[in-house]
This record gives structure tokens, sequence and C-alpha cells, in this order.
């Protein structure tokens, strides 16, 4: 078996084994073809994240107050604007499944490959885990019934969608998405006759240092409000995971990236003002629907609106939970295709659906839907979130500067400068969770950290070549070598 030492990895034990399959593993291994054009993954990029807007940004107020949460906002949106700028060039350079997994393996080599697709892993297998307890929660406004019993509900009406194919399953997601969209601008358009700025600075000042009505918990709120404005944005980036899926890719991914990123900035901003301007930002510090409650404020308790706002939110949630749930087969999918997680989990079934993928990390999430500790699971998922772009945006500048002659279809405004400042403000990000609860990010860490030994001890002798990821890694060495 070849053996490769990869850039970037540790001079001692580094190397890693492939091994040749036969056509009949890739066979059991395929991804349905063509099944999305960009205006899907608009839809799809939008669907990741809308549930964001609808509960968790909340607890970004009790963490920063209003301007804390505001100006750790605009901060954010401005690391995932310029991240999917950079993502935009790399998806059309390297159109795989693994997406910030294939970037990175193409930087770095398979340690930093495995580095950046487990903490994608990590962030997606956790993220709907939090969606199911805020979507229990808007259930329970509701309907009046909650808890385990959703939580079990929507896991497998879901990933049975998922097994039933994918085009289905993208086409649906996207409706759903439309209508969670609607449903936001209701809100909007309901609160903005109740906006007053005094209701932004109703948050008690405390005697934290820098306290003042706009940060009521002083300079270092900004930065403890990081986690929750990042909920606004989280999984955007997972747009190039359908890359295998979609019919012009090279054309497709970065027009998806882009006009996602445009739509939920527009919807971040707009309710963050709107929505704490209308019903005073100290009534929804807590909340697990502070649309709703935000409604009841502004118009002194039950209207349509607020209904109409509480059931189609539901939608919001679901379209998330949804495509989470995809987001996360495709990035198992690749890493297992690739031999860098176990192999079984990556075999796809009639309908071109890797089902091991599906279910085993829905289980998982379902376990921890039960603790119901919504606002921490997005601690976690925000850790794993972070740590991958570190490493995609180092992806993206190593590229530029040690493969400038590769075929770039689409290329980042900016250059480095651009992928530079989402880098930085990345590793900000990721200091930011120990200051909201340093004992989940650190249990975090260590999943990583066991997610790590199985690599080192086990499967980095046991890679697949003739990947996707692989492949296109070989050809860079060969050009490499011909210069």
């Amino acid at each position: 078996m070849p053996s490769e030492s990869p850039a970037g990895a540790p001079a001692t034990g580094s190397s890693v084994d492939f091994e040749k399959v036969g056509t009949d593993y890739f066979q059991q291994r395929e991804l349905k073809k063509g099944a999305a054009g960009w205006v899907l993954l608009v839809g799809l990029g939008v669907a990741y994240v809308i549930s964001g807007d609808y509960a968790g940004w909340n607890f970004g107020l009790a963490q920063g107050g209003w301007g804390g949460m505001f100006l750790a906002t605009l901060l954010m949106a401005t690391m995932y604007l310029c991240m999917c700028f950079s993502l935009a060039e790399l998806s059309s350079m390297i159109p795989t499944a693994g997406g910030g997994y294939g970037f990175a393996r193409s930087a770095f080599g398979p340690w930093g490959g495995f580095l950046t697709g487990t903490a994608i892993l990590i962030e997606y297998a956790i993220a709907p885990a939090a969606i199911a307890v805020f979507i229990g929660a808007y259930c329970e406004s509701l309907f009046g019934i909650g808890g385990w019993m959703i939580y079990l509900a929507f896991y497998i009406i879901f990933i049975a969608i998922h097994i039933f194919g994918v085009g289905e399953a993208l086409k649906l997601m996207f409706i759903i998405t439309a209508v969670a969209a609607l449903a936001l601008g209701v809100f909007l358009v309901a609160m903005v006759p109740h906006f007053d700025v005094a209701n932004l600075l109703d948050i008690p000042v405390t005697a934290a240092a820098g306290a003042s009505p706009f940060l009521p918990f002083g300079y270092v709120g900004v930065w403890a409000a990081i986690p929750y404005a990042i909920w606004f944005f989280l999984a955007v980036e997972g747009v190039p995971l359908a890359a295998e899926e979609t019919k012009n890719p090279k054309r497709d991914l970065p027009r998806g990236l882009i006009g996602a990123m445009l739509v939920l900035l527009m919807f971040a901003l707009l309710i963050l003002i709107v929505g704490p301007g209308g019903a005073g930002a100290n009534s929804l510090l807590t909340s697990g629907n502070p649309l709703v409650e935000a409604l009841s404020k502004a118009y002194g308790g039950s209207t349509w609106m607020g209904s109409f706002v509480n059931l189609v939110g539901l939608a919001g949630l679901i379209a998330s939970f949804f495509s989470i749930i995809y987001a996360y087969s495709r990035q198992i999918f690749a890493l297992s295709r690739a031999g860098y997680l176990p192999r079984k989990l990556s075999e796809t079934n009639k309908s071109k659906a890797p089902v091991l993928a599906l279910v085993i990390p829905g289980i998982i999430g379902f376990g921890l839907s039960l603790t119901g500790q919504g606002d921490l699971l997005i601690l976690v998922a925000v850790f794993g979130a972070t740590i991958s772009y570190v490493l995609m945006m180092a992806a993206h500048i190593t590229l530029r500067i040690r493969r400038p002659k590769m075929d770039r279809p689409y290329r980042t405004p900016g250059g480095i400068f651009t992928s530079g400042v989402a880098l930085v403000l990345a590793c900000i990000a990721v200091v930011a969770g120990f200051l909201v609860d340093p004992r989940v990010v650190i249990g975090a860490a260590i999943i990583y950290g066991v997610l790590i030994a199985y690599f080192a001890f086990y499967s980095r002798h046991h890679l697949v070549a003739g990947t996707p990821e692989e492949e296109f890694a070989a050809i860079q060495k060969a050009e490499q070598a011909l210069h």
C-alpha cells in the first residue's frame, strides 16, 4: 500500500496508507446526480439557517444586551460574508460532496481533511438536536405537546423522507423554507409600528467594565454574544456539500452560497432590530419562541399574527432541521467513502441515499435533544463550526499561495485579504464559547479528541484510493511535480 506524509501533519507517525478498491465499492456509494440547480441551492442555504431567525439568537441578549448582540452580529455577518466569498471559490475548484473536508484535504493533506471534516460533523450532528428542542417548545405552545415524543417523531419522519430520495427532499425543503420566510415577513411588518429605540436598551445595566445602556454587560458581553450571533448564519457554509448532486457545480455552488448569505444577512439584521425594538430586549432573554413572545408583548396578548407566526415558525425550524440532516449525512458519506470513518456508513440505497449516514447521527442527536438544553447544544455546534472555519479559511489562503495557477471558475473578491478577515474573526469566535460555559466547550473538545484518536490509531491506515477528493489531490501532486 502506498504511503503519504501530508503537508502540515506531525513529522512523526504522520504517514497514511491507501487501499485500492474495486468499481463495485463506488457503485454502492453513488449519490443522485443533477438533483439541484442554483435556485434550490439558495433555498438549501437559507433552509440550513432559517431556524436561527425563529429561536436561539435571543440568548445572545442575555450575554451582551442588545448592543452587545448587535455588535457581535455585525462581526459575525462580516465573517460569514467573507467566508462565503472564499468558499465560493473553493467549491468551484473542488466540487465534491466532502465540502470543507475536500478543501482542507487539498491544502493540507489527509490530516487537514480529517480535522476539518470531523469539526463540520460535530456542528451538523449537534445542530439538529438543538433545533429539535426549539421545535418542542413551539409545539408545546401550539398544541400543548412537547418533549421527547415530539423530538422522536420529527427525527423519524424527516430521516425517512431523506431515505426516500434527495430530489424530493430538496424540493419539499424549498417549499417549507419559502413559507417560513413569508412568516418572517409578516412578523417584521407587524412589529414595525411598535418600534421604539428605548425598547432596545431596557436591560438593566450591570457593574461590568464598560457597562452602559447600550452594553449592559460591558465590553466582554460583545464577545460572549458571539456564539448566538453565529446562530443567525450557522450552517450556510454547508451548500458545497451538495456538489455531487448539483447540475453545474462550478457555476451553481458560488451562486447558491452567496445568494443564501445575502438573504440571511437581511433577515438577521431586520429581526434583531425590529423584534427587541417592538417588544423590549429584556422580555426576550430566555424565550424558546421569541418571535411569538415579541408579538404578544407588543400587542398585549394573543393575536392572529402571533398564531400565524407560531404555526409557520414551526416550518422555519423544520426547514433547518430537515436540511441539516441532509448536510450531516453528506459529510459522513464523504468521510466514510474515503475511509476516514467506517466505510459501511457511505453505502447508498436504491434512491441513492446513504441510509446509515442518516440514521446513526439521528439516534445520537435524539439522545442529546433529551437534555432539553437548546442553548448549550448551540455552544457545542458553534465549537465544531468555528474550528472548521479556521481550517477552511487557512486552506483558501494556502491554495492561493501554493497553487496560484489552479483553475478557479469563481475568484474571491479581495483574494486572501477576504479570507484573512474571516480567519481572524473565526479565531475570535472559537474562544467566545468559553466565556459562556467553558464546561460545555471542553466537553465538545473531548469529543473532537476522541475522533482524532480514531483517525490517528486506525483509519489513517485504511484510507481509500480513488475517491473524488483523493483523485483531485493526486492530480494536484502530479501537476506540481511537472513544475
